[in-house]
């Protein structure tokens, strides 16, 4: 499938360069964030998920759905191979391998840096992080790092109240967008999986989130967070209409 890039650039608000350097990615990788919601609506819709890009595409750009930010960056001339992620669990111990796909990218004006890429992660970096650069990335009232521990390494965020939390690990040997299938099949079906509990729309704004689940919309502000209850059906689509932009019969 060849990408109608206009497309992709319109359902995300974008209208800067479309040079591959450092600035550009920044700004692509904001723009998706605050444009596209992390959701797994079509879970709980009862329908199948597929990773071609073709299907991605129908669902993130003409649906206004959530996806598919490696292949706008290859179109536009960055080095993006796919990296497999690790989710951290609380009992410190990591899930399994191709839990969750994130990006490594190479940008034509500073080929010797490395850089983080990650827009299917909820609530996390704005902008890409130095790979290789030791120590902490400071982003607002936030911080990241990535730690290394033998071959792979751990991304560590930490939240407005200065507390360290381990988001996932990963390597980074390159990967197939296939190799993710079998995880993807099980994230839609498992009744073990995150996804499948409760349905969940999360989306970046300038200066917080907004989030809303089954009972809940949340949205936090420069770090202050207000919960409002969502009653009914009615409530939810509401919210999820005027909110996210997104409708589920669409």
């Amino acid at each position: 499938m060849r990408m109608d890039l206009s497309l992709y650039l319109q359902r995300i608000h974008y209208a800067g360069s479309l040079e591959p350097t450092v600035e550009t990615l920044r700004a692509l990788h904001l723009a998706h964030l605050l444009a596209v919601p992390f959701e797994n609506l079509d879970i709980h819709l009862g329908r199948p998920i597929s990773l071609e890009q073709e299907a991605l595409f129908d669902k993130i750009v003409l649906r206004r759905r959530g996806g598919l930010f490696a292949a706008l960056l290859e179109a536009l001339g960055f080095d993006v191979p796919l990296l497999s992620a690790s989710d951290a669990h609380a009992d410190g111990g990591f899930g399994p391998e191709f839990d969750h796909l994130t990006l490594q990218v190479r940008c034509a004006d500073r080929p010797g840096f490395l850089w983080l890429a990650d827009v299917g992660w909820g609530d996390t970096f704005r902008e890409p992080l130095q790979l290789d650069r030791v120590g902490e990335q400071i982003e607002g009232k936030r911080a990241y790092r990535i730690d290394r521990q033998g071959d792979a390494r751990i991304l560590w965020q930490r939240d407005y109240d200065g507390h360290w939390e381990r988001q996932y690990r990963f390597t980074l040997q390159p990967r197939d967008l296939d190799d993710f299938v079998p995880m993807s099949h099980y994230h839609q079906t498992s009744p073990d999986s995150l996804f499948t509990r409760k349905r969940l729309c999360t989306v970046a704004t300038l200066d917080g989130r907004i989030t809303l689940d089954d009972s809940r919309l949340i949205t936090t502000a420069d770090g202050v967070r207000q919960e409002e209850r969502v009653e009914d059906d009615q409530t939810y689509r509401r919210i999820l209409q005027e909110r996210f932009g997104m409708w589920l019969d669409a």
